[in-house]
């Protein structure tokens, strides 16, 4: 092999896109020392996914301090290239920091830091945005990011406020001319790999607030609390919110993104491939190594492994997928570009214990696949 394409996303809870990358890298470096590789960590939009964008572009790592789901001040980062930033909404607004604080109460967390990074890229000089949703603690449609970049909010007794999850249900009224002033001549996208509307059954409260650590009673309300502030934006403005494909991610705010920001929702992994000219990279590979935690049903809807056979399939270019699980009915992601899957389970254990040796594991199965190519004289 000449040239490959290494593009994987983690395998979630054991090992991270970027420690894939470098695995996998050593490999091909000890069976094919001239080859010519191209790393490009992957990631969803969730933790992590600022790391992957610094890597794969080579860009500017922007430090800062805001302020975390309950005010709290954190130390937080996005990525600078050129003249976009990437921003993770999980460094200001994570599961990771509720967990910390030891609070999880997505009724009382707020997406406010996420916008005080947002305003800071804006002033650094940055005109288009890249937004990861994916690992948020909060349930606030995003009105907290919003205010943070010039939004107004008033109660029915004409008092401005700061609304949370708890309390969407007592915005009475808008006022959003800052928050256009500051937004002007900026291109917001945000990564959204889900579908999920506002509320309801399929809503952001009813399937994400419980692991945000919400009671049923809790969930209830949140839900209510959606549909009061969707009917709210209907009514003052005409506009419906609530059945945006993704309006439900990050707590609603897809919504969010969608109508303070007049951003666009797009599959996170088309944005990545598009930031590094994945396209442009393809001509002369010989293989592209990409890979997730599982691989089934689900992954031919939007994931990172379709995403990537997609393209490179569409270039002639084979694609190896390498797997910790292969589910049901994933023979199906043939049809859609991938050349070969390979599980990197070793042996047949339980995941508390494959977890352990994943690093070792997915070495193993490298190695294997190198070996056999160089058998064939490939």
């Amino acid at each position: 092999m000449k040239k490959c394409i290494l593009i994987p996303d983690s395998f979630k809870g054991t090992i991270s896109s970027v420690e894939i990358c470098y695995l996998i890298a050593s490999k091909i470096r000890k069976y094919y020392p001239d080859c010519q590789i191209l790393p490009i960590p992957a990631a969803d939009g969730g933790e992590g996914t600022a790391d992957c964008f610094l890597t794969a572009l080579n860009a500017e790592k922007i430090r800062m301090t805001t302020t975390g789901p309950y005010g709290e001040p954190v130390k937080v980062y996005y990525v600078k290239d050129h003249d976009t930033a990437i921003i993770e909404t999980a460094q200001a607004a994570g599961l990771g920091l509720a967990e910390k604080a030891g609070k999880k109460k997505p009724g009382a967390a707020t997406t406010y830091g996420v916008g005080n990074i947002i305003g800071h890229a804006i002033k650094s000089g940055c005109k288009k945005i890249v937004l990861g949703l994916g690992g948020s603690c909060t349930n606030d449609c995003g009105v907290g990011m919003a205010a943070a970049l010039g939004a107004r909010f008033y109660s029915k007794t004409g008092k401005t406020f700061l609304p949370n999850g708890d309390t969407l249900s007592n915005i009475a009224s808008f006022d959003l001319s800052r928050l256009e002033e500051t937004i002007e001549g900026c291109e917001i996208i945000a990564m959204c790999d889900i579908d999920n509307p506002l509320y309801g059954e399929n809503g952001a409260a009813y399937v994400f607030a419980p692991q945000k650590g919400a009671t049923p009673a809790q969930v209830v309300r949140l839900d209510e609390n959606l549909r009061a502030f969707a009917q709210t934006v209907k009514d003052l403005t005409g506009q419906e919110i609530a059945s945006l494909p993704g309006a439900g991610a990050a707590g609603g705010m897809g919504a969010g993104v969608s109508f303070f920001l007049r951003g666009e929702l797009r599959s996170g992994i088309d944005i990545l491939l598009d930031l590094v000219k994945f396209d442009e990279k393809l001509p002369g590979t010989d293989m592209v190594f990409t890979g997730e935690g599982k691989i089934d049903e689900q992954s031919l809807h939007g994931k990172v492994v379709m995403g990537v056979a997609r393209r490179a399939s569409a270039q002639h270019i084979p694609v190896t997928a390498l797997v910790g699980d292969v589910g049901m009915r994933a023979e199906q992601i043939y049809r859609m570009g991938v050349t070969a899957v390979f599980s990197t389970n070793q042996m047949a254990i339980p995941f508390s214990e494959a977890r352990l040796r994943c690093e070792r594991d997915l070495g193993e199965t490298v190695e294997s696949i190198l070996r056999y190519q160089q058998a064939l004289g490939k």
